[in-house]
């Protein structure tokens, strides 16, 4: 045993004020508490307790000592309840909202890396591209491009998206690649029916405004169907960086125009205003810190 659990050992005696209590508490045998109160004294050269058939006084080195001892059982006690907290905490649910075709992006990500590191927590990801109320409705973590005018929400930036505009190597072989957004007017675009002007694509350069009339056989309101009309090489398509990370590296899609600048747009991880985080939600907001990072590196690289 070591110095430490020798002290400790001391104030369970004092306290238990017998041998045998004592013993049962520390589970050892009298004979074996005995030798370790001796081994103490030994080691400081004084008496620490005076005994009796009856009784057990401290002498005034016991007493000294004895606020010490007791000092360090209840900072050993803190610790074993710091981790107990620590280990419950990381076991339960985290709800989690996102807009659709952001949530798509990373799911692989949460099932496999974050899942694998993670087994216990429970992640509910809820795909919503509505207003979602974190308080009322029991969410703790949501991703949202507005947060300036809730003061109930603390903001973290998560990205910075910007439109890019993308086709397939085949579709490009066959029609050509398009110098200039002027030039999209003769080609076969697919538009976000999301939008009121899906039928008019901006584009930015040296502080110039270019307003581009596009048409073209395939519209949709979900970001992940218009990549896949683009895959198959049915058009250009005009979509958010977050969803193109790996067609782009892997060239399964070409980033066109890139000399012409085009919407951007912040996104935020948020959760309500509280004190600290539970520490399940708090890896799960770090890995989609860290996951969306990695991510706009790589797109950096391109």
């Amino acid at each position: 045993m070591s110095e430490m659990d020798d002290l400790a050992a001391f104030a369970v005696l004092v306290e238990a004020g017998s041998f045998t209590l004592a013993a049962q508490q520390l589970g050892c045998s009298k004979g074996q508490l005995s030798k370790r109160i001796s081994a103490l004294e030994a080691r400081y050269a004084v008496v620490l307790l005076q005994r009796t058939t009856r009784r057990l006084d401290l002498t005034a080195a016991g007493a000294a000592l004895l606020p010490q001892a007791q000092a360090l059982v209840a900072q050993v006690e803190r610790a074993h309840q710091a981790l107990a907290r620590l280990k419950d905490d990381m076991v339960g649910p985290v709800r989690l909202t996102v807009p659709v075709s952001l949530g798509e992006t990373f799911f692989d990500g949460l099932l496999l890396e974050f899942s694998r590191h993670y087994p216990q927590v429970q992640i509910e990801l809820d795909l919503n591209n509505s207003y979602r109320d974190l308080t009322r409705e029991g969410f703790d973590l949501a991703v949202r491009s507005e947060v300036a005018n809730d003061q109930r929400l603390v903001a973290r930036p998560l990205l910075a998206w910007h439109e890019m505009t993308c086709a397939s190597p085949a579709y490009l072989e066959q029609y050509g690649e398009p110098r200039t957004p002027q030039e999209l007017a003769g080609h076969r675009c697919l538009l976000n029916s999301h939008y009121s002007g899906r039928e008019e694509w901006l584009y930015h350069q040296r502080h110039e405004l270019l307003r581009v009339r596009v048409s073209g056989p395939f519209a949709s309101n979900h970001y992940n169907l218009l990549k896949k009309a683009a895959l198959v090489g049915a058009g250009i398509a005009r979509l958010p960086s977050y969803v193109l990370h790996s067609e782009l590296a892997d060239g399964r899609l070409r980033w066109l125009l890139r000399d012409y600048q085009t919407r951007s747009m912040p996104m935020y991880l948020v959760h309500s205003y509280q004190g600290g985080l539970p520490k399940r939600t708090q890896v799960l907001a770090d890995y989609l810190m860290d996951w969306f990072r990695r991510s706009g590196e790589a797109l950096d690289r391109l």
